[in-house]
């Protein structure tokens, strides 16, 4: 029997938390650097945050853009409200004899421009992630879905990596590294998502089978904000 596209289950709700989790975490590593080789620098965040678009895809291709566009914005929404304590905490005065402040500002602390990239970033990235996906799927009718979680995270990850790396670091360091941070990114991440595709492929069928819903978006309005029309179930 087909479920109503409108419900909200519990399968749902425990991989929208799984996908704010990683997300969060993402964003709290993001501030360690990993060197890859002794001219390849990468935030640690790399090795988790590609898993965010990975569950974005699982939303489009199972539950549509529409629910999609929800658990992006729950996401945005609990990552401001992070930096947001982390900000507040480390403003509060501490005593004397605890010297933690220093590092725990280093852990914990953003700049607003950071803080601005990262937000960016994510909104750009995983919107057009999730828009690309869902056109193709109408497109390919709901076939080669390789093809569409590859194409959207090229587009997707695209953006996500430019906006954050121009708008963190252009003009604090010459050209030429910002530009390396932003390829060495951009090829970490397609390739993690590329060799995770059998992994997106076996959670993907088992959501359809478990929920008995299928979303086809077609006819939808892909705005960010403003509710979309229905897509149909198949």
């Amino acid at each position: 029997m087909m479920k109503d596209k409108k419900q909200v289950t519990q399968t749902f709700m425990i991989i929208a938390i799984i996908y704010v989790t990683c997300l969060l975490l993402s964003n709290l590593v993001a501030g360690k650097m990993w060197a890859v080789t002794e001219s390849i620098t990468l935030p640690a965040a790399v090795i988790l945050f590609p898993i965010t678009y990975i569950f974005g895809d699982v939303f489009t291709e199972v539950y549509g853009f529409k629910k999609a566009r929800i658990i992006i914005w729950m996401g945005f929404a609990c990552s401001f409200f992070a930096v947001a304590v982390y900000l507040v905490t480390i403003a509060l005065p501490h005593p004397g004899f605890w010297d933690g402040q220093e590092a725990y500002k280093t852990v914990l602390g953003t700049t607003p421009r950071v803080a601005l990239a990262s937000f960016a970033g994510y909104l750009f990235g995983e919107f057009s992630n999730s828009v690309v996906l869902s056109k193709l799927k109408v497109a390919t009718k709901g076939k080669k879905l390789w093809i569409r979680t590859i194409l959207s995270t090229l587009v997707g990850e695209g953006l996500d990596s430019i906006i954050f790396v121009m708008i963190s670091f252009w003009g604090t360091m010459d050209n030429a590294t910002v530009l390396r941070m932003i390829l060495f990114q951009y090829l970490f991440k397609v390739i993690y998502e590329a060799l995770f595709t059998p992994v997106t492929y076996a959670v993907v069928n088992w959501l359809k089978n478990k929920e008995g819903i299928d979303v086809f978006d077609n006819g939808v309005k892909y705005s960010i904000l403003a509710d979309s029309q229905s897509g149909d179930q198949a």
